[in-house]
């Protein structure tokens, strides 16, 4: 046996097995098959909402999600630039503009406050993440929109299963995007969802996935059916979803095996100084999709990472730079540093460290271990002007 620690793990079992090979047995509707269906109701029936569209990526979601809320050419969205770059591309990829608003220090979630300062005529949604498994201030962001008078696109993809205050992620906006990658809550190698309780978004959606075809029954007909809008292909295989339902029957236990499995990381290093596991902070449920620490100015990360490397662990910046200071973004819009003083600062002193379900106490215990000789390895005595905090 490996003594590798990997970032992550897929939880499976036989059913997710029997699943895949009753819907490549069956022999037909591997495209659109009675699995996407049941996953589908699956998913309506664990949100609590009405509509549940499967698409074939997270980023697919996103893309569909905008489109469907009419967002285009001419419209500025409000999202996050502290993400994985898929919640600003979706906007670019409808024709619209992604303007970045900073993040709150507590929830790593968009702020308010700054929400509110870059509202403005041209803004035509509001799209905020729930970093890592955690919500952000997600009921602030719902008033900003609704007296803005737009629509709060969820990006949900690391949150499937968390609350704010009792409110499931995903149902307290307009809509909301989910995935299904291969390293999420809910991991069916790729694929995505978009929820919402809106009948003619949810229309939209399913025109959208299917080339803008009206009836969804095009294998079964003696036509071609009826395009009534502009659509692309992003269905959900049967495949795909044929996994989705058996992973979604244990998805409960699996979120309280990683609740567990991050109890024991965050006891593991209670004592050591210099570090602080994210938290939903008294704001409701973390289901950690990833488990991440924060280190203070006097920590030189790449200490630890290197540390961890050689102990065989693995570890991941998620996200660095943030997405205004990419390549594509400054050289589109010309962003450079000092826009987000928060987002910049805090993406300079994060870690994410192994999480799955079934992650033992001995690997628990390798990795505390690992990031408290890290931290020795590399406590600096003067914070490095890269990580000394701008605000």
């Amino acid at each position: 046996m490996s003594d590798e620690i990997p970032l992550f793990e897929i939880p499976w079992d036989e059913t997710d097995v029997s699943n895949a090979v009753e819907s490549i047995t069956r022999g037909s509707y591997w495209a659109n098959g009675p699995y996407v269906e049941e996953f589908e109701r699956g998913l309506e029936a664990y949100l609590g909402v009405e509509h549940a569209v499967t698409v074939n990526s997270g980023t697919s979601a996103l893309v569909a999600a905008l489109t469907a809320h009419g967002i285009g050419e001419g419209d500025e969205v409000i999202v996050p630039s502290f993400t994985f770059i898929a919640t600003a591309n979706a906007v670019r990829l409808v024709g619209a503009r992604p303007v970045f608003a900073d993040i709150e220090r507590e929830t790593y979630g968009l702020d308010p406050e700054s929400v509110s300062e870059t509202v403005s005529d041209e803004t035509g949604a509001i799209l905020p993440i729930h970093p890592y498994g955690a919500p952000c201030e997600i009921d602030a962001l719902a008033e900003i929109a609704d007296d803005a008078d737009v629509p709060l696109i969820e990006d949900a993809a690391e949150a499937f299963g968390a609350d704010y205050r009792g409110q499931t992620l995903g149902t307290i906006g307009d809509s909301a995007a989910l995935s299904f990658c291969q390293n999420k809550i809910l991991p069916t190698g790729e694929g995505g969802a978009v929820v919402t309780d809106d009948d003619e978004v949810a229309r939209r959606l399913e025109e959208f996935r299917s080339h803008g075809r009206s009836s969804s029954a095009y294998f079964d007909s003696t036509g071609s059916g009826e395009y009534a809008s502009v659509g692309t292909n992003v269905r959900m295989s049967d495949l795909v979803a044929a996994v989705g339902c058996a992973q979604l029957e244990k998805v409960e236990d699996h979120i309280e095996n990683r609740r567990r499995v991050a109890a024991r990381l965050s006891e593991g290093l209670g004592d050591v100084s210099g570090v602080e596991p994210h938290t939903a902070a008294g704001r409701g449920r973390h289901v950690y999709q990833l488990y991440t620490v924060t280190f203070d100015a006097t920590i030189d990360r790449s200490a630890v990472i290197d540390t961890l490397a050689e102990r065989n662990i693995a570890s991941k910046v998620y996200w660095e730079p943030g997405a205004h200071l990419t390549q594509s973004y400054r050289d589109e819009y010309g962003y450079e540093p000092g826009l987000l003083p928060v987002t910049e600062e805090i993406t300079g002193r994060v870690l994410s460290l192994p999480i799955h379900p079934d992650l033992r106490s001995d690997e628990i215990d390798r990795i505390t271990a690992g990031v408290e000789a890290g931290i020795e390895r590399g406590r600096s005595m003067e914070p490095s002007a890269s990580t000394e905090p701008t605000d």
